[in-house]
This record gives structure tokens, sequence and C-alpha cells, in this order.
């Protein structure tokens, strides 16, 4: 895993502009901290910063490679899991490798098959490539989203990067919103709109695009997008069908250069992937895996129990964790420092987040990132397979609005009246366009249809939110974490996959839970699902309304906007927010956390509104 940049501007000469490269590639730092380079090739510059994961000697980048009369330049974020298939494929072509590099695969791979390299990639990427003959630049993000890629087009030039942040540096990005962007990050953030960057003049790739810049004009292209199929599975086909894709997938995300460990939560998800992976490891030989789990102090004493959190997942972890014979670690969080880590959050994600949802999974993954490079973890299972409540309420299912923000009454409160009037608007749309896109047959039943409606919501909304929020957490510590749902394949079977085989037994994830249950502990496999564990203690809460009071106090543009007495009356009253910001868990000390955030966000980017 990398960090990556580039930028092209017609009849410029790049050398000149050096120091601001250095400096674009110093903001990617904490994704690449192994080594750096820079390519520069007339109007035309590529910038890298590696995490070195795989073949360190010959996997350098950017990396070049000439074929003809053409030399080809590649920088390269991600990690490719058919890399030996391919490589025997294109040496039949008679192509040579010099390593063992995924890096060099992709880019062979390019060479080859041009715009239609990304049909033939199994792996989570975002990759930049010159064509020095052309001169043209080809981009390109994986078929899933797991990996970002941003730019910013303007006239006679573009700027990229894995991170808003190198963009800003470029100084051709100013760090301004506008009405769009305060609808974002006021009525539908931590989500963001699906290829926007909410600064203005930003956007990004959406999952399974790439796009050709040449002659001052950049062309976009969907090259894989989820689509409607019959499924002809029995239901003993569909279960084994399930089981080998994703035993598949865990498999081939288990190679890596460097120390290997997985997330472990106690939960179904990340259990099944730690158990594949410790028969993986015994049937090869190759030792005890490794496991963490994360915990908040004296949360054993604060708990409180809900629909959406039933239990506590310890006793879970330690029996999966002899079940499958790991060597397991325990990080145990401190609650101040997850109210600190608040501001790290935010230079993460170079936006308002996942508040300490987002704070504390970065200070996982530097606990993690001591000792490992690479880690697995059971991301984006419900979003496939129907893991959540509004799967299965009827009420919730068929609610016409986004289930996990249904109302923004919490949301207009906490702005001054008459501001952002066309909010509540701008959140409909998008919702409407969403459900629109999703793709069906007409021998689908109304559940049926709803429920590909459903999928397409999660996996272009909530998914993407967890999947920025996994990326930027982990990469800022420069540790990798993988994600075996988000395999392309096993995403195009679920989506197709009926409502009656998908929630097998009336359980949410039911077709996982059925297929690996003879593999699983009983009460691991049949568990009842429960979130990413959050701090129940109150010193967090007391902790944010203090730097919140302290915020009210000052004059700028975002006080400016802010309903004070209705957020005091969050603090005093914080059992009167009912209904979570966003998700299952956003309530009083997370929106207090989210406008810390936002204030810190609007100072620390200086933030301009226009």
């Amino acid at each position: 895993m990398c960090g990556i940049s580039g930028w092209t501007e017609m009849n410029c000469v790049m050398a000149q502009r050096i120091k601001t490269l250095n400096k674009m590639s110093e903001t990617l730092q904490r994704r690449g901290p192994d080594e750096n380079g820079i390519y520069i090739n007339g109007d035309t510059a590529l910038i890298h910063r590696r995490l070195a994961v795989i073949d360190r000697e010959n996997g350098k980048q950017p990396m070049a490679a000439r074929y003809g009369d053409v030399t080809y330049v590649i920088v390269y974020n991600g990690e490719l899991y058919n890399t030996s298939e391919l490589r025997e494929e294109l040496k039949a072509d008679g192509f040579h490798f010099r390593g063992h590099s995924d890096t060099e695969v992709v880019l062979k791979t390019y060479i080859k098959y041009g715009e239609r390299c990304g049909e033939k990639l199994n792996g989570i990427f975002a990759f930049a490539v010159f064509d020095s003959m052309r001169r043209s630049l080809f981009l390109c993000r994986d078929k899933i989203g797991v990996k970002p890629l941003f730019y910013s087009e303007y006239s006679g030039g573009l700027v990229f990067g894995s991170e808003i942040k190198a963009l800003l540096e470029s100084g051709v990005v100013k760090p301004q919103i506008d009405e769009q962007g305060l609808n974002e990050i006021f009525f539908l953030g931590p989500a963001r709109t699906p290829g926007f960057g909410v600064f203005k003049g930003v956007f990004e790739l959406n999952p399974g695009e790439c796009a050709t810049y040449r002659g001052g004009r950049l062309t976009r292209r969907t090259y894989f997008s989820i689509e409607a199929h019959e499924h002809t599975d029995s239901e003993k086909q569909t279960l084994e069908k399930t089981r080998a894709l994703l035993t598949d997938a865990i498999e081939r995300q288990l190679v890596s250069d460097v120390p290997l460990c997985m997330l472990l939560s106690g939960g179904l998800d990340s259990s099944l992937i730690v158990k594949v992976a410790s028969l993986y490891n015994r049937a090869h030989k190759l030792g005890k895996p490794n496991t963490y789990s994360v915990e908040y102090r004296d949360n054993d004493r604060f708990f409180t129990k809900s629909k959406f959190q039933p239990n506590r997942d310890e006793e879970y972890i330690k029996l999966m964790s002899k079940n499958a014979g790991t060597r397991h670690s325990e990080v145990v969080l401190d609650n101040i420092s997850v109210a600190k880590a608040l501001y790290d959050s935010v230079i993460a994600r170079d936006l308002p987040g996942y508040v300490d949802v987002d704070s504390s999974l970065l200070l996982f993954c530097r606990e993690i990132k001591n000792d490992y490079t690479v880690a697995l973890s059971g991301e984006c299972a419900d979003e496939l397979f129907g893991g959540y409540p509004w799967y299965f309420n009827r009420d919730m299912l068929f609610e016409d609005c986004f289930p996990w923000s249904k109302s923004q009454d919490i949301r207009r409160s906490i702005l001054k009246d008459g501001l952002l009037p066309h909010g509540e608007e701008y959140v409909r749309q998008r919702y409407l366009d969403t459900v629109k896109a999703a793709p069906k047959l007409h021998s689908d039943s109304e559940e049926d249809k709803r429920m590909r409606e459903m999928f397409f919501l999660n996996f272009y909304w909530f998914m993407q939110c967890l999947l920025e929020r996994k990326d930027r957490c982990s990469m800022y510590s420069g540790l990798e974490v993988r994600v075996p749902f988000c395999d392309y394949r096993l995403v195009e079977y679920a989506y197709n996959m009926p409502w009656k085989l998908k929630s097998w037994g009336g359980r949410e994830k039911g077709v996982v839970r059925k297929a690996f249950e003879d593999i699983l502990p009983e009460e691991i496999c049949w568990r009842k699902k429960s979130p990413y564990p959050k701090t129940h203690n109150p010193v967090y809460f007391k902790e944010c309304a203090k730097r919140v009071n302290n915020i009210l106090q000052k004059k700028n543009s975002l006080t400016e906007m802010l309903n004070v007495k209705a957020i005091e009356s969050i603090i005093e009253n914080p059992n009167r927010v009912t209904e979570p910001w966003y998700g299952q868990l956003m309530k009083a000390p997370q929106i207090l956390a989210y406008i810390i955030e936002l204030d810190f966000w609007f100072e620390k980017y200086k933030v301009e509104i226009v």
C-alpha cells in the first residue's frame, strides 16, 4: 500500500515546480513511510510514497517499462490478488519480469490491454500510468472502491492524489466549499456523494471507473458495474459457492512479505476470516495466526445494552482466539485519548468524519503498526449480505429514505434558521438517484426489488464511508488493511442472490453463517450482530462537551452557522437525542464530536465558504 499523486499541465515545465512536488509528496508520507520517488517528463510529474509489502527491492516506484518505442511509467497504490495468474498469462505473451511485485504486473497488464486493464485485475488499487508517446495519463480505481483516487481538472491541467491534501498542496485547488459542500457536511456527513470531494472542484473516481487525460481533456469511463442476473444456483450450490468465493478471497489476501495479523471482534465476519486463516496456516505449516481486538477503558463498568449493541465482545473474542489457536493481543484505549485523536482523524480524512469510530480506529491501528504492517478485517459483510436491522424490519425496509439517516431534524436543529434551505431536498435527490440506478429483473418480487435498491444504498453510501474510514485511519499509521469481503466476485454473487437464500434461517447474513457453521463455534456463528465497539464511559461525553463549550465562545465562519442554544441543549440533555445522527451509534456524544471535528477542519484547512 502506498500514496500516489501527480500533476500534468500543458506547456508547463514540471521540473521548475520541484519544491511544490516535494511538498505534495510529503503530505502522503504517512501512507508510504518506507520510500519515495518523483518522475518528471516535460509537462507531467508522477509522485509515489511507498509502504513496502511485496518485493521491496524490485517494487520501487515510479516504475518504468519500455515496450517498442514507448516508455510507460506507473505509480500504484494497492494490492493485487491475482498476480500469479496474470504474470503467467503475460509471460505466455512474451512479457518478461525482473521481480515478483504486483506493481510490475499491473504496469504490463496496462501495456497489453490498455484502458481495459482494470477488467483483468482482482484487488484493491488506485494507479496512474503515463504514456510517453501519446503524452497521456491513465487513471484507474478498483472495482469496489477500497482505495481512493481524487482529482481536480482545470483549464489545461489535471492534479490527482490518494488524498485531498496532496491536491491542496499543489495550490491549484483552494480549500473552498460552496452550498453543495455545506450540504454534504451538514446533511450527509460523514458520508459523501459518490465521486464528490466536498471541496469545490475536487472529485473522485467512482468504484470501477477509469479515466484518460490527453490533450487537455479528461474522459471518464465505467469499466465495472454491478449487473442484475437471474440466480440459478440451488440452495446447496449457493452455500457451497459463497463459502468457496470467500475462502478463496481470504487465502489470496494472506500473501505478504512482511508481518501480517487479523482484526478480531468476536463477531461472525472477523471470526470466519481468522478461522479460515488458521486452517490455511496449519495446512501450509505457517504457525499460529496473530489477532488484535480493541476495547475502551472501563467499558465493562459503563456498558449499556441496546437493540444495536446487545452484548460486549470480550467473551466471544476469547472463545474464537482459543478455537483458532491465535496469539491474541488486546488494545485498550483511553477515553481522553480517543477525544484528542479526533483532530488527527480529520487530518487523515481531510474532512469531518465518523468521529470516535474514526479516532479509536486510528489509535488502534497505531498500536498494531508497532508489530505489523498488514492486517485483515471483516469490513463490508453487512452491506453485501444483509447484516443491518433495516433489512429485517419491514417498515424500515420500505421507508423511502436512507435507512441510517432517516430524519434530518437533528441536523437541521444545530443550524441557525434559514441556513442551507435546500439541505433536505439535496439528501432526498441523492437517495432517489441511487435507488433508480439499481438494476433489476422483471422476475424480481417486490421484496427482491427493494433488496436490490437497499444493496445499492448500502454499497455506494454506507459501505464507502466505512471503507474510507478504514483506508485513512489505517494508512495514517502506515498500516495496510485488507478486506476479503470486498472481492468483486463475491459482490457480484451477493447482489443477485435472492433474499430468501441470503437471509437463510431468517437471520442477518444467514447464508454466510450456514456456509461456515461447521468450522465456527456455534456461539460465534449464530451470535446476533454487534457493531464496532464504542465507548460508554461518561468521561468521553464530558470531554467532548467541554471542548464544544469552548468552540461556542468563538466567533468564526462555523459558529456563525450554528444554533448555539440547540447545541447547549444537547450538552445539558443528551438523552433528548433519540435518533442517531448517522448509522446506529452516533448520538449525543458523537454529535458533539462532529462539531469538534468541524471546528478543527475549518481552522486547520483554512476553509473558505464561497
